[in-house]
């Protein structure tokens, strides 16, 4: 696999989406901005990307704090243009935290004003290739992704992933389209000429790998269809676990009422389960061990593998 010399790929560690830099002679263009707890790292590594160009403009795929955390200290360190996909201008322009999943969800951003729109269909150039805007509905439901059909390359956001897709959150932030929506992106996805794939999340990857990452989607697509439960643990633990490494460790005894604290787990208590604060923390402790996601030590939670 081999990207073009133009492309660049930052590939990231969670919390923080990859980067992908576009070297334009003397400019640069940047899709993705990481993680807010991450942005002085970001800025450093766009910067030695650079290597002394200018960074022009910021591109985001959609509205999560993983992709838009950065926005501000790169507009504060290199003056770009931010372009965000159509649809998301009022909760940016206005700072809607809750749509934004910050109090709501317990996630952290600083502010940003972007300064143009990037509509499904529309075509563009980064890297002195043409990439057009598709739409890519489900994680969320303004998500572009950018393809260029000349070079065969999807920048797919978190639409897909080698090992699946970002979470769908159905009908727990009020909507009962997104698993419909998850699947019509991934359809479109397959009705594509696509070589190489580079994710929101993980390495590129390339060829046959791109089919067997859709079957892995397709599959795991249809277990959330005819296993709503499925969904719903998969999202409690994909969000506390994001929140988690954000806080690096959190003590047992204070995550009943952590949970308590984040309006968004409160609320898929009441919806799904209708636990007592204790139960479940409890519950979500148990599952968290059995899928190990985290380690306890010393009465400790925190992320696996950290």
């Amino acid at each position: 696999m081999k990207l073009p010399h133009s492309m660049v790929v930052l590939e990231r560690d969670w919390l923080s989406s990859n980067n992908i830099v576009f070297l334009e002679g003397q400019s640069a263009t940047l899709v993705d901005s990481g993680y807010v707890g991450h942005a002085a790292q970001t800025v450093d590594r766009v910067a030695n990307a650079l290597q002394g160009r200018r960074l022009a403009r910021l591109i985001n795929t959609h509205s999560h704090t993983d992709h838009i955390g950065g926005n501000a200290a790169l507009k504060a360190a290199f003056g770009c243009e931010i372009a965000i996909p159509a649809g998301l201008e009022r909760m940016v322009g206005e700072w809607d935290v809750d749509a934004l999943l910050l109090t709501m969800a317990g996630q952290r951003a600083d502010r940003f004003q972007y300064d143009a729109l990037i509509r499904p269909g529309s075509e563009f150039d980064m890297g002195g290739m043409v990439w057009q805007a598709l739409p890519a509905p489900g994680h969320d439901m303004e998500a572009l992704m950018y393809y260029c059909a000349e070079q065969g390359i999807l920048i797919s956001g978190d639409a897909l992933w080698q090992d699946g897709f970002g979470i769908v959150f159905g009908d727990l932030m009020g909507r009962d389209d997104t698993l419909a929506a998850t699947r019509a992106t991934l359809e479109a996805i397959g009705r594509l000429n696509v070589n190489i794939v580079v994710p929101g999340h993980g390495a590129p990857f390339a060829d046959a790998e791109v089919h067997s990452a859709l079957e892995r989607a397709f599959r795991r697509l249809v277990g959330f269809e005819t296993d709503n439960n499925r969904m719903v643990r998969n999202t409690i633990r994909s969000c506390f676990i994001f929140n988690l490494l954000d806080m690096q460790r959190l003590h047992c005894d204070a995550l009943a009422g952590y949970l308590t604290s984040i309006p968004f787990f409160n609320a898929i208590n009441r919806r799904a389960f209708g636990l007592s604060e204790a139960a479940f923390a409890e519950w979500l402790l148990a599952d968290l061990l059995k899928t190990r996601s985290i380690v306890v030590r010393d009465g400790w939670l925190a992320p696996a593998g950290r």
